[in-house]
């Protein structure tokens, strides 16, 4: 079941694997890590072959954000009592922390960086004549 757009920042539990479907289609996955104090592993499922150069660059405790679709599958297990599995297909993994490389600035003309000064914000957001009400 597809619950929800997801984006979640972790620490990887499990270093990744490659499998191949039966028609030869890349799947990758691994375990993350997104609870602070105690383990709350999420499986982070990587079909896209846009993502290979990113997910090949994974490793164990190495901190990643993951941005993707939520979803829950129930299992049972031998004895009989019933499992959740938390998935998140992934659209887009982006690595953090030290080993990250920061986006590279544009040394393009073209592009201005604007800068607000403090007298172009006032404390009021909205005036009184504007309200439409």
């Amino acid at each position: 079941m597809s619950l929800a757009k997801a984006v979640v920042t972790g620490t990887v539990f499990r270093a990744p694997e490659k499998r191949f479907t039966q028609n030869n289609v890349p799947v990758s996955s691994f375990v993350l890590n997104i609870g602070d104090r105690e383990e709350m592993l999420i499986r982070v499922i990587v079909k896209r072959a846009s993502l290979d150069e990113v997910v090949s660059g994974i490793s164990k405790d190495d901190r990643v954000l993951v941005e993707g679709r939520l979803q829950i599958t129930a299992v049972k297990n031998d004895n009989g009592a019933e499992r959740r599995i938390y998935e998140i297909d992934a659209n887009t993994i982006e690595m953090m922390g030290a080993g990250a490389s920061a986006p590279s600035a544009s040394s393009s003309s073209n592009e201005d960086i604007v800068k607000f000064s403090q007298e172009e914000f006032s404390d009021e957001l909205i005036g009184e004549d504007e309200i439409p009400f």
